[in-house]
């Protein structure tokens, strides 16, 4: 008997599955990794991505090239200015090393410190979404004590946080169906 292959892993696919509550409203900013033979055509599909995704409220950009990977960003810049513009946020960004700036500012040091440092920025989870209080408790408690695991370590509630990823693997699982039953990404993405 033979194996029945699964869908073709693709840019597409990748972004469907990475990307959904993102697509969806659910949250503001997903993140995922491409391989790549040909840098050029990775940014190339981000550009064309960008560009199809902005009447939706969507961005897309690259934040960190690899010899043979790509760091790809999904996000929805009105939600993430909501969150990253309230006032703990700041502070948090502030003691963080972010100076207080726009949200192109922000991504601006998020992306150097990438590129530039040799851990990998914890902070990032608040460009994702995670709350405030698991981001914090996953920086001071070096990833180690969390209260639950799903799609981030968190350190708060986690019957209200099990429901949130339950809601996540949810989205991802329809928006899965509905992409590999021919609904266009575009279609999909939800307006903001």
């Amino acid at each position: 008997m033979s194996a029945v292959p699964g869908p073709a892993r693709t840019f597409e696919s990748v972004l469907i599955r990475q990307c959904a509550p993102t697509l969806a409203g659910l949250k503001p900013g997903s993140i995922f990794c491409v391989k790549f033979l040909d840098s050029e055509s990775v940014q190339q599909k981000v550009r064309q991505w960008d560009k199809k995704l902005s009447p939706r409220g969507l961005s897309a950009q690259v934040l960190l090239k690899r010899p043979d990977s790509m760091l790809i960003y999904i996000y929805r810049k009105k939600h993430l200015e909501q969150i990253l513009f309230q006032r703990d946020y700041q502070q948090f960004l502030r003691e963080s090393g972010y100076s207080n700036a726009n949200l192109d500012g922000l991504l601006a040091q998020l992306i150097l410190r990438l590129r530039t440092r040799p851990e990998f920025p914890h902070e990032i989870g608040v460009f994702l979404g995670y709350p405030l209080e698991d981001v914090i408790g996953f920086i001071e408690n070096h990833g180690q004590n969390f209260t639950c695991c799903g799609f981030w370590k968190s350190y708060s509630d986690p019957a209200e946080i099990q429901a949130c990823f339950d809601r996540y693997r949810r989205c991802i699982h329809i928006y899965t169906i509905l992409f590999e039953q021919g609904i266009p990404i575009e279609r999909l993405a939800v307006s903001a």
